[in-house]
């Protein structure tokens, strides 16, 4: 009887192996909001769905780093579905207090920018196979803004 598990399981892994995954991409990065104690980033998502069935989002794990140290990092439950045979657009808000971007001063220097490093995961609930976690990065400057761009 355990042999006939064993040969099921290697079946159905094999079968898996072969399947089309999701497939994700973070395409931009760039400021939404600015106010007067914080910025909030947008990180847009693609995502492509080979499936003719939608597949939902479990979460969506970020971490915001520079310098070699995450700023924010947090998570957004069950923030919907991907279509089915669709490629899905997502927006993630990712809001950074002031006084978190003023202790990088070191990397802002003369040009008032900050290298960073956005990393994301996009958990997925795949049947049969179950949770997958699509692993995103992008690399970029953001430019800060202005204490004119505060208070006007």
């Amino acid at each position: 009887m355990s042999q006939l598990l064993n040969a099921a399981k290697d079946f159905v892994a094999e079968k898996a192996a072969g399947l089309k995954k999701p497939e994700a991409d973070l395409t931009d990065v760039d400021l939404h909001n600015v106010s007067r104690d914080s910025v909030t980033m947008n990180c847009k998502i693609s995502i492509n769905n080979p499936y003719h069935h939608s597949i939902p989002i479990c979460q969506i794990s970020y971490a915001l780093k520079s310098v070699d140290r995450v700023i924010v990092s947090g998570t957004i439950p069950d923030p919907g579905s991907i279509e089915g045979k669709e490629v899905t657009k997502l927006e993630v808000p990712v809001k950074v207090p002031y006084n978190v971007l003023m202790s990088l001063a070191k990397d802002i220097g003369s040009d008032w920018d900050i290298d960073y490093v956005m990393e994301m995961g996009l958990t997925i609930d795949l049947p049969i196979i179950g949770d997958l976690t699509l692993p995103l990065s992008k690399k970029g400057e953001l430019k800060l803004p202005t204490f004119s761009d505060i208070f006007t």
